[in-house]
């Protein structure tokens, strides 16, 4: 990664945002939306950015947690929206365009409200690695004219990542956010009873101090999903047994190790 090209990016996304004026950052809490509100905020001012944020079921309470402890940091101002995919029709029956779904309601939200209170343009943290995936939000981010200043200077997660460590933002280790619905193969109903088992299975995880995982939905059988530097420990057995334990008092009848690891997007591998 050459310093000077990493300097130009960064350049380029600040030149985006002062010709943008004012804008609204659908927020998140993930590696992404937190750098570019940061930025955001640091070239515009507080007064001219509004970090939004949906709840919704899809939505970790612990990820929700965090991104409201974030924007306090930041001290920017942050609108918090009730948003229920569920309801939105199409989304739990879970095809492969489920995502186009959630994001043209998010969107939607960020574009009234930016509407209402006089802010330019509505921001997401989309970058130029998600182009390499299935990603029909792109789809609704392009039918309502959202932009996507990290793409747009051409920067990737890894880039993100070394430039938020440069702001000493707690976030340029996290593993990269997702909605709970993508831990759902294409077909699967979504509920809100399955979206509250895995979150559960996450959860215990995170305490567990695990830092990669995903707990993939397969009916009766939950799929982990952790970094490859932290799968011995579940050879373990110990830990094993705890596991196992633990997401059987979750629901699930078998609990399964994917010995090829995380990694983002498994789930369209099918």
């Amino acid at each position: 990664m050459k310093q000077d090209n990493l300097e130009r990016k960064y350049a380029r996304l600040q030149d985006i945002l002062q010709k943008l004026e004012s804008v609204v950052v659908a927020f998140s809490g993930g590696v992404d939306s937190t750098f570019l509100l940061k930025v955001a905020i640091d070239t515009l001012g507080r007064e001219r950015v509004l970090a939004l944020t949906a709840t919704s079921p899809t939505y970790p309470q612990f990820e929700f947690e965090q991104a409201c402890r974030l924007a306090e940091d930041f001290n920017a101002r942050h609108m918090v929206v009730e948003s229920n995919e569920l309801e939105i029709p199409g989304f739990a029956e879970n095809h492969r365009r489920r995502c186009y779904h959630c994001k043209h309601e998010l969107f939607s939200i960020c574009l009234e409200k930016a509407r209402e209170l006089g802010y330019n343009a509505i921001l997401d943290g989309s970058n130029r690695d998600d182009l390499s995936d299935h990603r029909p939000g792109r789809d609704a981010a392009a039918e309502l004219q959202v932009r996507s200043p990290l793409l747009e200077a051409e920067l990737g997660k890894e880039e993100i990542r070394v430039l938020s460590r440069r702001l000493d933002l707690p976030t340029a280790d996290k593993q990269a956010f997702a909605c709970l619905s993508s831990r759902f193969p294409y077909g699967t109903r979504i509920t809100a009873e399955r979206l509250t088992q895995v979150d559960r299975c996450e959860t215990w995880l995170r305490e567990q101090g695990i830092r990669n995982y995903r707990v993939r939905y397969h009916d009766s059988v939950a799929r982990i999903e952790v970094a490859p530097e932290e799968i011995d420990r579940f050879f373990d057995r110990e830990f094993r047994t705890r596991v196992v334990e633990a997401f059987k008092g979750f629901g699930f009848t078998y609990v399964a190790l994917d010995l090829q690891g995380y990694r983002t997007g498994s789930m369209n591998e099918v």
